[in-house]
């Protein structure tokens, strides 16, 4: 029938609304259920009730979820009053006919769970199983105990030592079995009934019946847990056979990390040792130890896991962390709210516990940081992946060639390197922020050693980015700053963690910043080699340039090769715009006498025979006309 998850999933609806709005919603499901069932009164007639029997049940489990409707509505009216009034700036708060009317909504809502309990217990008919009657009583248990809470809390009931008693024993019972059932299901709805409802309400209850805070709320549930029904014991009991008593302890090394079940009574901090004052931090502890345990068994039987895997295996070490931070600082607020001072040793020992659980939850987070990154050297090296090539074959039959990893992809990967190391940064520094730190000196040295080796890391990653993009000069800066950051007092000598297969945290070994130091010296070498290559190439390409300028045009100097190296300069071919200049041209040689000196070895031309005249006239031939100047130009 499910239960609790029918009734869990209805109420998520609180987390976008109010109780007025959940309110009214239910009244709608609970007429189209009515509906459906054919219990809604036609219009015109008059109302008469009908009651739900263990054979309607039997046939049909809407009947089941009627009642719980009827009975969360019925809770909703009376919280809906509750939180109006809470809201009033008078400050009287909920008295009179309102309280009244609130206590009578929570015993309407009560009476509904029980009767529903009455009619899954006849198994016979309801055809309801043991699990389901184990439900519905830890949900009219808490109902009840909702209502023996508003009685107690407005002073309706006689002050004395029984005080709460009642309350107590209907939370306590519903805790008893919403616990079994998560051990038994491990289902996260349990869990949050109790983080957020059952345990929040039994240590208020424990602190108004003047019991101890040291006692644990399993405890106090155990303690007031209805122990002489033995149905219920034995209901409980099958489900969880730790249910009503404590869990043996572990002998072997397999057994303690399977299931550590020890809850410390104190936290040792830096040489000092401070009492656990409150029940609940111990729990906390405890589940933070258990939880490193499995961490520590899944990386050393996973060694090639992926990065994500490992990582992922740290988030129940984390939230176990977080709770038992979050159950020092209640501890811390009502001790304040009690006026307690500072030097009460109370205080004190909480004061050092907060800063021990802290310490160690900036710590897990910088350890899976580490391991997202990769654990093995904190990403220092930074080396190319190998590109996934397809499974299929290519057209003609051969494989894809392997392709190397392109600069985006590169850039992608340092960029998540960037925002790992920052996140590790800004952790780190959170911890000079918690009251007590910054008066250990020697612990503010360390914290600041740790900072400045994920600083280097951080520059030294992207000076890898420049180096791809060809700015060597920026890349040789933020290595040097690397380097500096580095010269600082280096890290504390002795690891907090003592062990060789510990996951990684924030305890950083000496040994990581001097193979830091000596990757970043080295890659610091080249990158400078690099710059000094760039600037003669740079200097000579400007010499080059500059001599450029005065050179002649690339007409005149086409009978000269260019030297190996050096490139062509086309954009000096011609001199442009021309200048009037002289022109080399082929001299002329004018031997005039030549025509009127007899030279030795040259013959003389023979004399022209004259021609006979005609008719007693010489003829004469008619000489050309010679041309006058020079060369046969006229003038």
């Amino acid at each position: 029938m499910d239960i609790t998850d029918f009734v869990s999933a209805r109420r998520e609806t609180l987390l976008i609304a109010d109780y007025n709005t959940y309110r009214t919603q239910l009244s709608r499901q609970i007429l189209s259920t009515r509906k459906r069932l054919g219990r809604a009164t036609p219009k015109r007639e008059k109302f008469a009730a009908k009651a739900v029997t263990a054979e309607d049940v039997g046939s049909s489990h809407e009947f089941v979820h009627l009642l719980l409707l009827t009975a969360e509505r019925a809770w909703a009216h009376a919280m809906h009053i509750k939180t109006s009034h809470t809201e009033d700036a008078s400050g009287k708060g909920i008295t009179g006919a309102t309280r009244r009317h609130v206590i009578s909504r929570l015993a309407k809502s009560a009476k509904t769970a029980r009767n529903l309990l009455d009619l899954l217990r006849e198994q016979n008919v309801s055809k309801a199983s043991s699990r389901d009657v184990l439900e519905g009583r830890a949900y009219a248990a808490s109902l009840g105990g909702a209502e023996e809470f508003e009685k107690e809390s407005g002073g309706a009931q006689q002050a004395g030592e029984k005080r709460w008693h009642e309350c107590l024993k209907q939370y306590s019972e519903a805790r008893v079995i919403y616990a079994a059932l998560h051990e038994n299901e491990k289902k996260e709805v349990f869990r949050d009934i109790l983080a957020n409802t059952v345990d929040p309400t039994i240590r208020y209850a424990a602190y108004q019946a003047h019991l101890s805070r040291t006692i644990a709320i399993p405890t106090v549930a155990k303690r007031f847990f209805p122990k002489d029904d033995a149905q219920l014991v034995k209901a409980v009991e099958t489900l969880d056979p730790y249910a009503l008593k404590d869990k043996p302890i572990p002998k072997t090394e397999e057994e303690q990390q399977a299931s550590p079940q020890a809850v410390p009574n104190s936290v040792t901090w830096r040489g000092r040792k401070a009492n656990i004052v409150d029940a609940s931090i111990g729990q906390a502890l405890a589940s933070v130890t258990a939880a490193e345990a499995r961490l520590r068994s899944y990386l050393s039987s996973n060694p090639s896991a992926a990065n994500r895997d490992k990582a992922a295996a740290y988030d129940e070490v984390l939230v176990a962390s977080q709770d038992a931070a979050d159950a020092t600082k209640r501890a811390i607020d009502e001790l304040e709210k009690e006026r307690v001072d500072e030097g009460d040793a109370r205080m004190q020992d909480l004061r050092v516990t907060s800063l021990s659980v802290n310490y160690d939850l900036v710590s897990w987070r910088v350890g899976r940081n580490r391991v997202l990154v990769g654990a093995e050297d904190d990403g220092m090296a930074f080396e190319p992946q190998v590109q996934k090539k397809p499974k299929r074959l290519r057209k003609d039959g051969t494989e894809y060639p392997d392709k190397e990893e392109g600069r985006g992809h590169k850039f992608s990967r340092l960029r998540e390197r960037i925002v790992l190391y920052d996140a590790s940064i800004q952790s780190v520094e959170s911890v000079k922020e918690l009251r007590g730190a910054m008066r250990d000196q020697t612990f503010v040295d360390e914290l600041e050693a740790k900072t400045n080796y994920f600083r280097a890391l951080k520059c030294l990653n992207i000076s890898y980015s420049h180096s791809l993009l060809s700015n060597h000069l920026n890349a040789l800066a933020l290595l040097k700053r690397a380097q500096d950051l580095l010269s600082t007092p280096s890290l504390p000598a002795k690891s907090s963690s003592g062990q060789d297969d510990a996951p990684p945290t924030l305890d950083l070994p000496p040994s990581a910043a001097q193979k830091l130091q000596q990757h970043i010296t080295s890659f610091l070498a080249r990158t400078h080699a690099l710059v000094e290559l760039h600037s003669l190439e740079s200097a000579s390409a400007n010499t080059a340039s500059k001599t450029a300028a005065h050179a002649a045009p690339l007409v005149q100097n086409l009978n000269s090769y260019p030297a190996s190296g050096t490139q062509v300069d086309l954009t000096n071919l011609v001199t442009y715009p021309p200048k009037l200049e002289p022109v080399p041209v082929k001299p002329l040689f004018l031997d005039v006498a030549w025509n009127y000196i007899d030279y030795p070895g040259r013959k003389a031309k023979p004399a022209e025979a004259q021609k006979p005249a005609v008719n007693g006239v010489q003829q004469t031939q008619a000489e050309p006309q010679k041309k006058k100047g020079w060369f046969g130009f006229g003038r």
